[in-house]
């Protein structure tokens, strides 16, 4: 063949999970572009999916936090110390952290829909059974608690890489947003859907049959009954306030972030891990703030709980944004998994058994005073904002190498790693 003879079209197949790209030409979309199916279905169905996506990512963190908004009324009902009552949320965070690997390689390998179904019925039926567990079967509890993770797993880490293989460029920006801010709308419709169950019942097990959070109050055995739901209405109000508060502030942290990234990503390769680094370091000092004012001004807490949840929630989206331009789509799940089990291993793994146990070590000082009671739990949960700061430095050394990472995905994406 001479070198002036138009060179042969190479036919290229990239294949996973069930969705291929295949082209007659050598030239092969960058890491924004997502894979072209058989059978590519229409934009009004990719909405659909992303609502179906956003609605489960909403019941799914209504779920995730009830057992730390029921945690009192658990401790008065199994009558365990903080370090134990702990152990309920890091069991459901191991197993969450150490599952998602194992479904990020599946999900890239099979039928992502399927193996997110079958975590869904998991997450279910644990969910609802761990509500029926009797008063001296705490330790089952504890197990279903770990086997809700599977559930969570399995959602968490393949539905962000289906709306990556839906949307590219700045739409998928956007459908990311909306899917990333139910995580504060979650929590916060948690709190007050929950207050509004706890009440209803009188029974924190139906919060978990609910898949909603409540908060009930440690009661002293001398307080009267009137005095009872006096207590209980009370911390419901509360509940209602936090849970706003939660809703409005993650919906304009993740939009905020999100249009700020939007006006600076063209002009500022590295903006935004520098967006989340500023969001994290910002919001630890804001936290810090209101847990000191708790015990003197409700007002100024709740002020500086919005703040520094508006500051918080602008990496939502950003984050997973990152990961799905800095991966090829073909290991997205693999990569989703890797985040999850890091974060979370470097996070709420261990800390709420931390925090606990910090907590119990501190009641040894005054076992009587209810003032005590309460400061040793706000020093232990001091330990959350200075936690904070190390978040903001690492997505600091992030946007050192953000440039460079992106354009070795463009680049091994674009076929120069295939032999023609």
């Amino acid at each position: 063949m001479t070198s002036n003879q138009p060179r042969p079209r190479t036919r290229l197949s990239l294949r996973s999970n069930s969705v291929h790209y295949d082209s007659l030409s050598t030239e092969q979309p960058d890491s924004d572009t997502p894979f072209m199916r058989t059978n590519p279905i229409s934009q009004k169905r990719s909405y659909i999916a992303v609502a179906v996506l956003c609605y489960i990512n909403l019941l799914n963190y209504m779920d995730r936090y009830t057992i730390a908004g029921v945690l009192l009324s658990i401790q008065n009902y199994f009558g365990i110390p903080d370090s134990t009552s702990g152990l309920l949320q890091t069991v459901f965070i191991c197993s969450f952290m150490f599952l998602a690997p194992i479904f990020g390689y599946l999900g890239d390998r099979y039928n992502r829909k399927i193996i997110m179904i079958a975590g869904m019925i998991v997450w279910i039926i644990t969910t609802l059974g761990s509500s029926f567990v009797k008063k001296s079967d705490f330790w089952v509890l504890v197990l279903t608690r770990a086997l809700v993770g599977t559930g969570e797993a399995s959602y968490s880490t393949i539905a962000p890489t289906i709306i990556g293989d839906l949307f590219t460029g700045t739409k998928r920006t956007l459908m990311i947003s909306f899917f990333y801010i139910f995580i504060p709308v979650g929590s916060g419709l948690g709190y007050i859907l929950g207050a509004t169950i706890a009440n209803a019942t009188g029974d924190w097990r139906w919060a978990l049959r609910s898949d909603s959070l409540t908060i009930r109050p440690r009661l002293p055995q001398s307080e009267s009954e009137i005095e009872y739901h006096h207590t209980v209405s009370s911390f419901s109000c509360e509940s209602y306030i936090f849970g706003a508060i939660t809703v409005v502030t993650g919906i304009v942290g993740v939009f905020l972030g999100t249009y700020i990234s939007k006006q600076l990503r063209d002009r500022l390769p590295n903006a935004d891990p520098l967006i989340c680094a500023v969001g994290m370091l910002s919001s630890s000092p804001c936290f810090f703030i209101a847990i000191i004012l708790a015990a003197t001004s409700i007002p100024a807490t709740y002020t500086f709980i919005a703040i520094g949840e508006t500051l918080l929630s602008l990496n939502w989206a950003i984050l997973a944004d990152i990961l799905l331009y800095v991966v090829v789509p073909t290991r997205r799940a693999t990569a989703e998994a890797l985040q999850i089990m890091v974060c979370h291993l470097l996070g709420d793994a261990g800390s709420p058994y931390l925090i606990g146990a910090i907590s119990d070590a501190l009641l040894k000082y005054d076992q009587e005073s209810p003032h005590w009671d309460f400061r040793r739990l706000e020093y232990s949960i001091l330990l959350c904002p200075i936690i904070g700061i190390l978040g903001g430095v690492f997505f600091f050394m992030t946007s050192l190498y953000i440039k460079e990472d992106r354009k070795a995905a463009e680049l091994l994406n674009s076929g120069n790693n295939v032999l023609l």
